[in-house]
C-alpha cells in the first residue's frame, strides 16, 4: 500500500487551508477595523461629542445588508456580526474615556 493521498482528502485539505487563509484575513480586517474605529474615537473624545451615533450606526448596519444581499449572504447573519462589531467598539470607546 502508497502513502499516495487520497484525492478526495486534497481537495478538502485544499479547502480548509483556504478556510485558513479567509480566516486570518477577516482577523486582519478586524484589526483595521478597531484601529480606525479607535481613531474614531480618539477625534470624537477631542470634540466632545458622544459615544453613540445611532444614525451612523443605521448607516453600517443598511450597508451591511446591501452588501450581503449583492454577495448573495444571509442579510441577519452579516447584520448580526456588524451589531456585534460596533457593540465591542463601542464598549472600546466609553472604557477610553
Amino acid at each position: 500500500m502508497t502513502d499516495t493521498p487520497d484525492p478526495d482528502e486534497m481537495e478538502l485539505d485544499e479547502l480548509r487551508a483556504e478556510i485558513e487563509d479567509i480566516d486570518r484575513e477577516l482577523v486582519e480586517l478586524i484589526a483595521r477595523r478597531t484601529y480606525v474605529a479607535d481613531t474614531i474615537a480618539g477625534v470624537k473624545s477631542h470634540r466632545d461629542l458622544p459615544t453613540t451615533d445611532e444614525e451612523q450606526e443605521q448607516r453600517v448596519m443598511d450597508r451591511a445588508g446591501e452588501n450581503a444581499e449583492r454577495f448573495d449572504v444571509d442579510a441577519n447573519l452579516v447584520k448580526a456580526i456588524f451589531r456585534l462589531l460596533i457593540e465591542l467598539n463601542k464598549v472600546e470607546q466609553r472604557e477610553s474615556r
